[in-house]
Order: structure tokens, then C-alpha cells, then sequence
């Protein structure tokens, strides 16, 4: 049952004046609010870590309506009993990235919630943002080469299963350990390993085992390269340095590029790999020199013409999910359902008792999602017998 709020929404829209996409509002415009009952799942089910069927989750996800929206909200209250309640967000990117939306939700809740002092307002100006001329005309181009990519991601999820992965800081720290110890018995200087960094290298590594399932056994299916990207905030990097606050996408993609073989190498071998060459991404997808909107191009080349689509990343641990309050508590458990149409991970603080850890959710089919367990169960059971 769901009672859907009057108002219309703000729109992405091409608009006559410019002939290019703007956001548009007009007098009268709203955001699109529901407020539904659901008897399909509950709580215990969806505040688990346990793969969960996405075709129970997806009805609490609202859709975007036609003709541009740029956000929905839908309010579910759990049934039986009314032991619960489900909130979800959809929002469209153009409007504004994910430090933006992750701002408005905890301003929204903190307001909810009564407190005396409020988040910082965001800033709405665009004059921070200096852009070459044709960079309009540059992002349009690579939209055109993404909807080519993402169109080969799986876009059907009443078949799959989401679930929730999570790595200690213990974890994080035997991993940068490893690798160092690797570096040093290679001679050569080892890959800046942040906690971000080697969570990417563990899931992509384990994502890229369960696609190609058991590598020893198959050696037909390892050929290739696999990609990962994943958005840097830029934020802080900008000259002159744009602030924290700011409302809208001020973000890049880095690339991240490696041989199968070399990523689902077992062992240290296959992360150090994957360290090293998504730490290498960083380093270059944060280097704005005369040389940097050529290689964007050259990755962006690169990975629409791979025969397998590229691993991405949702969220950020920066933007502490578990600490949006409307005044009720905090979330038990906080996913990204988009990640079952795309194909990517989502990535979020640890919650709980895992502080300093970092939670992944990702989606697949049953199969797949079983292979995927095993290898990221191994690499936790070799990791904690390391120490």
C-alpha cells in the first residue's frame, strides 16, 4: 500500500535557451515523497549481512518519475507489527555527487531529529568550478561511452542475491603487511596502501575470481584484463580549493587496469597486484598535468572496447552512513540497492562493533554469489592465520 505526495520534482532537462542538459525548477516543483506499508521483508531480514534477495528489497526503493527527476523518497513502514522502518533515497547523479546527497540526508535528519545546531548549509555556487570551454561537450561524449558500457552490466535482479562483506581493521592492516613484505622481496617501492585501497584490492580480486570461477581449472577463461573504477572527490584539490560543502559533482574517475591472471593469483601475488594497480590509479587519476584529459580518454577507450564491463564503486566510508539519525537511532543496516543493476560494489564504514573496518555490498546471482563467498572467506581465514 503507498499514498504518494503532490508535487511535481526538479528535472534534468535539455532545455531551448542553451540547448544543453540544466537542472530546471520552476515555482510549485517538488520532490516526489511516499509513504507505504510493506509486508514482504522484515527487519531482521534486511539488517543482515546474509545474502538477501533484491526482488524482496527493491519494492522499498522508490523510481524516479519521467521526464528528468532528480530525486525520490519513499518512507516504508515494516509489517507485521510495525517493527521497523525502511527509507529509501533514489537519486539522479546529475544533480549532484555522492558527498552532496550524503550532506542533504544527514542536514534533513538532523533537522528531523531537533537538534539545537545544524550541519553547515551546502554551497550552491558554480563559480568554484573552472572548466575548460569544451568541457561540456567532453562529459557528453563520455555519457555516451558509459550508457555503451553499463549497457553489458546485469540489469536484471529478480534472480539475484545481495549481501554484505565486511573487513576488520585487523584485516586492513595484515593486508598492507603483506604487501609491503612482497615489495621488499621484489625490491621495489610498495603501492600507497590506504584502507580504501586495499579493500577495492580484495573485492575486485575476489569479484574477479568468481567470474572466472576456478581459474586453475579453466585456463581458457583468464585472458584478459580486468578493469576497475571507481570516483575521486576533487574537492580538495581544486586550485583554488573548492569547498567541502559545495552541492553537485566535483568528482573524476580513476582507472585501474590489470592482467585476469594477475589479479586472481592466489595468495599475496594476486594482492599485491591489485594494490599496486589500483594505487597507481589514484596517483594518476589525481594528477591534473597537460597530459591528463588524453589519458581519460585512452582509459575510457580502453575499457568500453574490453569484452567484459568494468568493476565500479559506489558510496565512500567518508561519508558515515551509520551516523544519518532522524532521531529514531541510527540505521541497522544501510545498502545500495542500485548495485544489483550495475554491477558494482558499494562501500560504507564498518557499523557495530567493527570500527576502523569497512563494509562492501555486492550482488549476484546465486551461483556466482557462492564463489564469491568462498574466496573472500579464504582470504579472511589466511589473513587472521598470518598473524
Amino acid at each position: 500500500m503507498a499514498s504518494p505526495a503532490h508535487g511535481g520534482s526538479f528535472r534534468v532537462l535539455r532545455t531551448a535557451r542553451t540547448n544543453r542538459y540544466e537542472l530546471f525548477y520552476q515555482p510549485g516543483d517538488a520532490v516526489a515523497f511516499t509513504v507505504a506499508e510493506h509486508d514482504g521483508v522484515g527487519v531482521d531480514e534486511l539488517a543482515t549481512d546474509n545474502p538477501r534477495e533484491v526482488a524482496k528489497i527493491a519494492p522499498l526503493v522508490p523510481e524516479l518519475s519521467d521526464g528528468g527527476a532528480v530525486l525520490a523518497v519513499q518512507a516504508t513502514v515494516l509489517l507485521p507489527a510495525r517493527r521497523g522502518l525502511a527509507l529509501g533515497v533514489t537519486l539522479h547523479h546529475t544533480a549532484c555527487d555522492g558527498s552532496s546527497s550524503t550532506h542533504f540526508l544527514r542536514t534533513w535528519a538532523t533537522v528531523c531529529a531537533g537538534a539545537m545546531v545544524l550541519p553547515k548549509p551546502p554551497v550552491i555556487n558554480r563559480k568554484f568550478i573552472r572548466e575548460r570551454e569544451d568541457f561540456y561537450d567532453i562529459m557528453v561524449a563520455r555519457l555516451h561511452d558509459h550508457v555503451k558500457i553499463t549497457s553489458n552490466s546485469p540489469d536484471v535482479v529478480d534472480n539475484k542475491l545481495l549481501a554484505t562483506f565486511t573487513l576488520s581493521r585487523v584485516n586492513l592492516q595484515s593486508i598492507r603487511d603483506r604487501v609491503t613484505d612482497v615489495a621488499a622481496s621484489r625490491g621495489v617501492p610498495p603501492p600507497r596502501c590506504t584502507s580504501v585501497v586495499v579493500t577495492f584490492a580484495v573485492i575486485w580480486r575476489c569479484h574477479v575470481r568468481a567470474a572466472l570461477g576456478d581459474v586453475e581449472a579453466d585456463k581458457t577463461r583468464n585472458h584478459g584484463r580486468a578493469h576497475l573504477v571507481f570516483s575521486t572527490d576533487l574537492r580538495s584539490r581544486m586550485e583554488p580549493r573548492v569547498p567541502d560543502k559545495y552541492l553537485g559533482n566535483c568528482i573524476d574517475l580513476s582507472f585501474a587496469s590489470a592482467p585476469k591472471t594477475d589479479i586472481a593469483a592466489t595468495g599475496t601475488d594476486g594482492l599485491f597486484a591489485a594494490c599496486s594497480a589500483i594505487s597507481a590509479a589514484v596517483d594518476e587519476g589525481t594528477r591534473y598535468d597537460p597530459g591528463y584529459w588524453e589519458r581519460c580518454r585512452e582509459h575510457s577507450r580502453e575499457v568500453s572496447t574490453s569484452d567484459d564491463p568494468p568493476f565500479s564503486v559506489a558510496g565512500s566510508p567518508r561519508f558515515h552512513v551509520y551516523d544519518v539519525d532522524f532521531g529514531f537511532g541510527r540505521p541497522a543496516k544501510v545498502d545500495v540497492v542500485s548495485v544489483a543493476m550495475t554491477g558494482a560494489m558499494s562501500v560504507a564504514e564498518g557499523r557495530g562493533g567493527c570500527s576502523g573496518g569497512i563494509e562492501v555490498g555486492i550482488a549476484f546471482p546465486p551461483e556466482r554469489m557462492e564463489r564469491f563467498k568462498r574466496c573472500f572467506g579464504d582470504d579472511v581465514a589466511w589473513l587472521s592465520s598470518w598473524h
